[in-house]
Parts: structure tokens; sequence; C-alpha cells
């Protein structure tokens, strides 16, 4: 099987070891170089654990000869663009399974119109992964909000909607919640 677990890993920026602390359990920097270059195989568990890692699907760092990708003109940094070290290639996003969308009609916050967030729907045990991000939740008479998880007081949440001067609003019990985890906007 032929891995894309570098090329991804370079493009978010981190080193061997950062995706090896950043596996669940913690495994070595020479282990995810091994993998990296074919010389141990790659199970579908290793997949699972550095994709997760990485923040990435897995699907992402295997190469599939129907799957496009973008190659890299340059890098962007604080000194401005530059033409990369080596070659790079980017993959297109893909939405991952049980994901939904929100389109946002009018600017609000950092979002404006025209753009499309995805999100990842959390059940109740995984609330607290989107502590401090924007989450839709569902609210009565079939609505939502969709607004920032600030904290939570047992099992309400607590959110600041996006709007200037809003106050925190507690939803008591909902049955899940979106958590925004890509922002997809046209130039």
């Amino acid at each position: 099987m032929i891995t894309a677990i570098r090329e991804v890993r370079r493009a978010k920026g981190m080193t061997l070891d950062a995706v090896a602390r950043a596996c669940i359990p913690p495994t070595t920097a020479q282990t995810i170089g091994r993998l990296e270059t074919g010389t141990r195989t790659v199970s579908v568990a290793w997949l699972n654990r550095i994709a997760a890692a990485l923040g990435v699907a897995p699907a992402d760092l295997v190469t599939l000869p129907d799957r496009a990708t973008l190659p890299v003109a340059a890098t962007l940094d604080a000194d401005g663009a530059h033409a990369p070290r080596q070659s790079l290639t980017l993959v297109p996003p893909e939405p991952s399974a049980g994901s939904i969308a929100i389109s946002v009609d009018g600017s609000v916050g950092d979002y404006r119109a025209g753009d499309a967030i995805w999100c990842e729907l959390r059940t109740p045990d995984r609330f607290g992964e989107a502590l401090n991000r924007d989450v839709l939740v569902p609210v009565a008479a079939g609505r939502f909000l969709f607004a920032r998880l600030i904290g939570r007081d047992g099992d309400a949440l607590l959110l600041l909607p996006l709007t200037p001067n809003a106050r925190p609003t507690a939803i008591p019990s909902p049955p899940w919640l979106a958590q925004a985890a890509r922002l997809i906007r046209a130039l």
C-alpha cells in the first residue's frame, strides 16, 4: 500500500516526533518514520492512529489512483510566499461519514455570506471535545443555535451566540451537537 503519511505530515507542519506523541497511545518518531517510508507495514489500525494524530481522515493517508491531488506551488508564512523546498501535494477536502454542513446566507461573527461550514456530529459523551469551538445545537420547535460552546453546567451546554453583545445561553440536555470542523470559502 502506498501511503501519503509523509506528505500530509509535512503539509500540517508536524515533525515525526510531534506525530508520534499525538498518537494514542503515543509511539516513537522512529516508528512513524518507518511507516512513512514503507520499511514497516502500515495496518488499518496504524492508519487510524496516525490519521487521528494528524487530524485527517484515514483515507487522506492512502494514495489512491482515482483520488485527485493538488500540486503545491508555494508555501506562505509571515515572510511571504516561497517555493517549496521539495515537491508537495495536497489532498482536497472530503467530508467524513456522518458530517453535516451549514450554509452561511448572511455574515455573522467570523463567517461571511457564501461560506460553507462542515461540522462533525458529537454525541453527549463527546461534547467536551467541542469546548471553545463553534457548534450547531438543536433547540425547541425544530430550530437550531449556532454559537461558541463556552462551558457545561451538568447536562446543560453554555453557549455564547456569535452576535455582538450577546449573552450566554444555556441549552438543557441536547441529544447531539455538530462541531465546526472546516470552513469552505470561495475567494
